[in-house]
């Protein structure tokens, strides 16, 4: 069995090549926009309640535009969507490049730029994960999902740990952050263009998109191990992302220095990408809801660990043993999300399934800043890893036929 990550995707695919580079690129744009923003919106209030209702501008363009981008997703050529989409996110950067050389301090402005950048990336988003089926073989396709986790974890590796160089360096700063994201988007641009065109199948744009928002809903709910995936997940990102506490956690232990505060980040992208450097042994494992629920387990307890820390090696250990856990949990669900799609909903549930990835972990962002204020944020932590922890016991119990669910099935699944 192999132990590093399956290449194949990437040799024997050209446009899977091309939009896998392009996106890594940008991503790690995003990711300094990401680290920028919330700098920018606690060095203005120095509030971890301001930093998490980031996630509220996040979270309500994302659910009210998400699950309907779906039906979008299904009905137009997803390349062209793709396309578009990308230049809309293209302007919002470079209107963030444009405030923070300006020296504007209005929370509010950007509030409501997050919101429409989130808006767009909730369509955009799902329509790339739509891409990638039509790009690889069945064979190859549980490769493709860990080297795409893999660009995830080099995006939350090198994207914290550079904006942290670029925030402290005095003539670049958070401007520089935001400069270099809207520059990236050359490459998401160019990975796309040359893609061939993905016009709709089986689906009726005729129809109602409530009723095709519904008609997903419906299907998914018919699937209890689909169900049980997308429910572990967000158990994980609501009790078990704390990302909100990040600076104050920061500022009462370290110091607050910038450069520390994008190690807290980097930790868990450097847990994350040798998980996936080493993800041979994964696309092979047996019980694959139960492997699920482990590693979201895993999650939590090292959030709680993250907790209780006094010193920042330990800190950074327990953050990236949950950044490891959390390229399991990932490339499990996308494996079995993708074996029990068909064709016809695969916008609409790859809508689902990014709605719940990002609209949880905003719910949890701001859900541990709440409870970080009226409690303190190592409280807030400590008993969000261990609510993780519970949910997971919780989830296996109730949900047999997700605990249970097996390789043997998914490849079933997957010649059907």
């Amino acid at each position: 069995m192999k132990l590093l990550a399956d290449l194949s995707p990437l040799r024997s695919s050209p446009p899977f090549r091309r939009l896998w580079a392009g996106s890594t690129l940008s991503a790690v744009g995003g990711a300094l926009t990401s680290f920028a923003v919330t700098l920018q919106v606690y060095d203005i209030t120095r509030s971890p309640v301001a930093v998490g209702l980031i996630g509220v501008a996040i979270m309500v363009p994302l659910l009210t535009v998400g699950l309907l981008g779906g039906t979008f997703i299904d009905a137009v050529d997803k390349r062209v969507l793709v396309l578009v989409c990308t230049c809309g996110q293209l302007a919002v950067s470079a209107a963030l490049t444009a405030q923070a050389y300006l020296g504007l301090r209005w929370v509010w402005l950007l509030y409501l730029l997050v919101a429409i950048q989130s808006g767009i990336g909730a369509v955009n988003a799902p329509a790339r994960r739509a891409l990638i089926p039509a790009l690889l073989s069945a064979g190859e396709l549980a490769a493709g999902l860990a080297l795409q986790q893999l660009t995830n974890q080099i995006t939350i590796t090198a994207g914290p740990a550079l904006a942290g160089l670029i925030a402290a360096a005095p003539h670049l700063g958070l401007a520089g952050c935001y400069l270099i994201d809207t520059a990236s988007f050359a490459a998401a641009l160019y990975g796309t263009g040359r893609l061939p065109a993905m016009r709709a199948s089986g689906f009726s744009s005729q129809r109602s998109r409530l009723a095709a928002v519904a008609a997903g809903i419906s299907f998914i709910g018919r699937a209890p191990v689909l169900a049980g995936a997308f429910i572990a997940d967000l158990n994980a990102t609501f009790f078990g992302l704390p990302t909100s506490l990040f600076p104050a956690i920061n500022a009462a232990r370290f110091g607050g220095d910038p450069r520390t505060l994008g190690l807290f980040t980097t930790a868990i992208g450097v847990g994350g990408l040798v998980s996936a450097v080493l993800s041979g042994p994964l696309t092979h494992a047996s019980r694959l809801g139960l492997a699920m629920l482990a590693s979201v387990s895993v999650w939590g307890a090292g959030f709680a660990v993250f907790a209780v820390s006094r010193s920042l090696w330990l800190t950074l250990l327990a953050l990236a043993v949950a950044g490891a856990a959390d390229t399991v949990t990932v490339v499990v669900r996308g494996t079995i999300v993708a074996a029990l799609t068909p064709a016809e909903f695969r916008g609409r549930v790859m809508a689902v399934d990014y709605v719940i990835g990002a609209g949880g972990g905003q719910l949890g962002s701001l859900e541990a800043g709440a409870v970080g204020s009226l409690t303190s944020p190592a409280i807030s932590a400590f008993s969000g890893g261990l609510l993780t922890v519970l949910g997971a016991v919780v989830i296996g119990a109730a949900l047999p036929a997700f605990r249970r669910y097996s390789r043997a099935e998914h490849l079933a699944d997957v010649e059907r």
